[in-house]
Formats: structure tokens, C-alpha cells, sequence
């Protein structure tokens, strides 16, 4: 018996929407756990590591990159066909992915991959839209940020899990049922999308395109600071120049000007370019400090992050909540506030830390910067037609891609060059003739907790760039106010 769509109750339609988000936001950090193994089954060698980075660095150009065209693209044709094309091609990519023994070729496995990954998201955002009115889409955009974070959460878990008793190969594989799955109950449960009577700008999408993917391989490159990253960097630039002409000259552009001229809109995309650069600053160094100055194994410091992302689901619940029910700015406000200080108490760290102390910075900052995510969507959502939603989600979603690979470029650059100036004066100690083993023992020991006190100053100063980012967004998210009496339409 065939359901009525009509009955149907648009929590249950969106399941199928949440699944595919929590499945392709899982691929985005499975990757971590069975890395090792892929390396060691395709003879890849420790000094290799940046090669086999790619395999990550790739799906953040494929996740990014096609983001723009995807949501102008799902606008024309229609958001459910989108989402289920998507979908095909994530599985394509996980299917290419298990079946290759190339490492090169697994990376472009990967990028192909992350082409239809990185669509679902801001699909998904316009999905929302189309089943819910301006007031009601809070709670299940929250659910849907939710859905994502938990994916990036439970990732490496499960990776861990399914290599500990099945080759590395079903990681990929177990997403053909599982999006197979997802499509079915997508026809099942959502009806077919309003569609707009506009062309795609193809020429702008692949201008656009080609734009991002050369800067995310110059953000790549950026501690090496050679030649090629110089090349990757004036191409992005020469590219979006040319998007900026053919945006201009075209009937139809890819991106309408219109989005821009309201501040909401405007404010909202600054908001989240700064709490992707703050978000990936944490993401980064909480564990890298855990592995490092702090002396505990990798299992710690992914045991130590965890306190931070398992708390951004809750945060989204809990932002989509009352982005209905009061002015978009408050829960930002209030998140972005969290962020901040949980970063700032996290600036204060030292070897002593522990809990209680560190689970109750660690949890305030994710908390906020999950309380975020829902109104950041609206506002940006909310503020423009609805013939122009997808486009607007895809936006809003590179923004926060864009901060945090600009965020990751700048870590690696200046974190490099202010370890070296903090230890530029330490000489490695060695034995002197006539010098008694204890004496040099100190002088070692010495030497150990200069270089550690340098580590500790760099990851606190890391803590308080992030804490700072997040203050800067609370102004930018002044900006971010909307009218709830007048439509996207007038």
C-alpha cells in the first residue's frame, strides 16, 4: 500500500535526509582509524605520511569545491533529485575507494567521493525548507547539524570497529546499503521539490569550481610556501576573477547578486568563516597537545576531543530550539560566547590539567559552537527567495569549509615559524669530558622542559587565536537580525 506524502509527518520525511548527512559526515573522519592499514596494504612508507594525507586533503577539495554549482544546480532541477544524485555519487565514489590498490588512485577515489558528499549538507539545509515554514525550520535544522556532527563523532569509532574484525575495504563498501537505503526512503517519504524556471550558469560552476579546488591545494601547500603553492594561489585568484566577469556578463548567474544586498545574508557567511577557522584550531590541537606536551597516547587525545564533539549535537538541538522561538542573534550570541570561553580557559592549560576541569572547558566550548549551527542556517536561509535557498545553503556551508582550511593553513604556517623563534636560542645538550652523569642528566632535563614549556606556549596561544575568532563572530553576528513578519518573497 502506497503512503500518502500528504499524511506523512515531515520529521519522519527528513529521516532519510539525516541519515545520508550522518553517513557522508562519517566518511569525513572514518578515514583517520584505517588510514595505517591502507598504508601498510599499499606498501605507502612513514616518510610517505604527506602523500597519504591526500587521502584526507582530497576529500575536503571534492567537499568543497563543487558545493556552489551543486546548490544553484539543486534549485533548477530540484532539491530531492539532487539529494538522491548526490547520494548515487557518494556511493560510486566509496565503491571506486574499496575497489582500488593504488594509492593515487585512491585519492582521486576519495575527491569523487566527497563530490557527492559535500552536496548533501547544503541540500539538505534546502530540503528543510521546502517541508518547513521560516518559523518551524529551527528544531529540524538542529537535528540535521546534529545528525552531521555525530557522523564526524562517531567516525573514527567506527572505523576502529570494523577493522578490528573486516578489512579496511568495508568501511566503503557498507555504504552501498546503507545509501541505497537512504534513496529508497527518499522517494518513499519526500515528494518532489519546487523547482525554479532559471538556467544553471555551467561556464560560472566551472569557474567557480576550478577556483576553490586551486586554493584548497595552494591552503595545502602553505608550509612548504614553494613555488607550487604560489601557482595553486594565482590561478585560484586569476579563476575567481574570471567567475566575477562571467557572473556579471551572464543572464542567469550562478550565484545571484541579490543574496548579498541584505545583511543577514552577509553576516551570517562571516559568522561561519570564523567559527570554521576557530572549530578546526581546536580540532587540531587538543589532541596534538594530548600526544605531545602532555605525554599521552593517541586513544587520549581522541578520548580528550571527543568531550568537545559530542557536545556540538546537543548544542544544535538545543540552538534549533530557540532560533524558533526568539531573534536569531541570542543563541548565536550565546554559542559564540561559550566558544570563547571555553577556548580561553582552554589558553590556561598546563601539565596538571584534568577533570573535572578539562571535561567542563572542553564541553562549553563544543556546546557552543553547536548552539550556533542552526541559526547561522536560518539566517542565512531565511533571508533570501526560496527559489534561492539551495543556493544560499551551499554557500553558507562553503563558508564554513573555506574558515576551516584557511584556519588549517594558518596554524601550519605560523605555528611552524613561532616554535622556531620560542626555541631558536636552546642548544641540544651534550656530554662535556670530565662532566658527572647527574650533571648532564639536569642539563638534559633542562633542555626537556624548555622544549616542552615552547610546545605549551604555542598550543595556549593556538587556544587563544580560536578564542578570538569566536569573540570577533559575536560582532559579525549582530548583523545577522530577520524580520519574522515579512516572507523571503517581498
Amino acid at each position: 500500500m502506497r503512503l500518502s506524502r500528504s499524511k506523512i509527518s515531515p520529521y519522519l520525511a527528513l529521516t532519510a535526509v539525516f541519515a545520508g548527512v550522518f553517513i557522508a559526515a562519517d566518511d569525513q573522519t572514518v578515514i583517520v582509524t584505517v588510514l595505517p592499514q591502507i598504508m601498510l596494504d599499499m606498501g605507502v612508507q612513514v616518510n610517505e605520511l604527506n602523500r597519504a594525507s591526500w587521502t584526507i586533503t582530497g576529500y575536503l577539495l571534492g567537499y568543497l569545491a563543487a558545493m556552489p554549482f551543486i546548490g544553484r544546480a539543486s534549485d533548477v532541477w530540484g532539491h530531492r533529485r539532487i539529494f538522491v544524485i548526490s547520494m548515487a555519487l557518494f556511493m560510486i565514489g566509496s565503491s571506486a575507494v574499496a575497489l582500488t590498490s593504488s594509492l593515487d588512485w585512491l585519492i582521486a577515489a576519495r575527491v569523487f567521493q566527497a563530490l557527492g558528499a559535500g552536496a548533501l549538507v547544503p541540500v539538505s539545509i534546502a530540503i528543510v525548507g521546502d517541508l518547513f515554514p521560516i518559523r518551524g525550520r529551527g528544531v529540524p535544522l538542529g537535528i540535521m547539524g546534529a545528525s552531521a556532527e555525530a557522523g564526524g563523532v562517531i567516525g573514527p569509532l567506527w572505523g576502529g570497529i570494523i577493522i578490528k574484525y573486516l578489512s579496511w575495504q568495508w568501511v566503503f563498501w557498507i555504504n552501498l546499503p546503507l545509501g541505497a537505503a537512504v534513496i529508497a526512503l527518499t522517494f518513499l517519504l519526500i515528494g518532489p521539490s519546487p523547482r525554479t524556471r532559471s538556467r544553471v550558469d555551467y561556464i560560472g560552476g566551472a569557474l567557480i569550481t576550478a577556483s576553490l579546488a586551486t586554493l584548497t591545494l595552494a591552503l595545502s601547500r602553505v608550509d612548504d610556501l614553494d613555488w607550487l603553492m604560489a601557482l595553486y594561489a594565482a590561478i585560484s585568484l586569476g579563476l575567481f576573477g574570471l567567475f566575477i566577469i562571467r557572473q556579471r556578463a551572464a543572464s542567469e548567474p550562478l550565484i545571484p547578486a541579490a543574496m548579498f544586498r541584505t545583511w543577514a545574508f552577509r553576516a551570517s557567511n562571516a559568522v561561519h568563516l570564523l567559527v570554521g577557522a576557530a572549530l578546526i584550531i581546536g580540532m587540531v590541537t587538543i589532541p596534538l597537545m594530548a600526544n605531545t606536551v602532555l605525554g599521552l597516547t593517541p586513544l587520549d587525545g581522541g578520548l580528550q576531543l571527543m568531550r568537545l564533539t559530542a557536545a556540538i549535537p546537543v548544542g544544535a538541538v538545543l540552538g534549533g530550539l530557540a532560533a524558533q522561538r526568539m531573534d536569531y542573534r541570542v543563541p548565536t550570541v550565546i554559542g559564540l560566547a561559550l566558544a570563547a570561553a571555553g577556548f580561553w580557559l582552554m589558553s590556561g592549560w598546563d601539565l596538571t590539567i584534568s577533570d573535572p576541569e578539562l571535561t567542563i572547558h572542553l564541553a562549553t566550548a563544543g556546546l557552543g559552537f553547536g548552539l550556533v549551527i542552526a541559526p547561522i542556517a536560518l539566517a542565512a536561509t531565511s533571508s533570501v527567495r526560496h527559489a534561492d535557498i539551495g543556493t544560499a545553503a551551499s554557500l553558507i556551508t562553503a563558508a564554513r569549509i573555506t574558515g576551516m582550511a584557511l584556519g588549517l593553513a594558518a596554524l601550519t604556517a605560523w605555528g611552524t615559524g613561532h616554535f622556531g623563534r620560542l626555541v631558536s636560542g636552546l642548544q641540544v645538550p651534550f656530554q662535556v669530558s670530565g662532566e658527572s652523569a647527574s650533571a648532564y642528566q639536569q642539563r638534559i632535563d633542562e633542555f626537556q622542559r624548555q622544549v616542552t614549556d615552547a610546545g605549551l606556549t604555542i598550543f595556549n596561544d593556538f587556544f587563544l587565536v580560536a578564542a578570538g575568532l569566536c569573540t570577533l563572530a559575536i560582532v559579525a553576528a549582530m548583523f545577522m537580525a530577520w524580520d519574522r513578519n515579512r516572507t523571503p518573497e517581498a
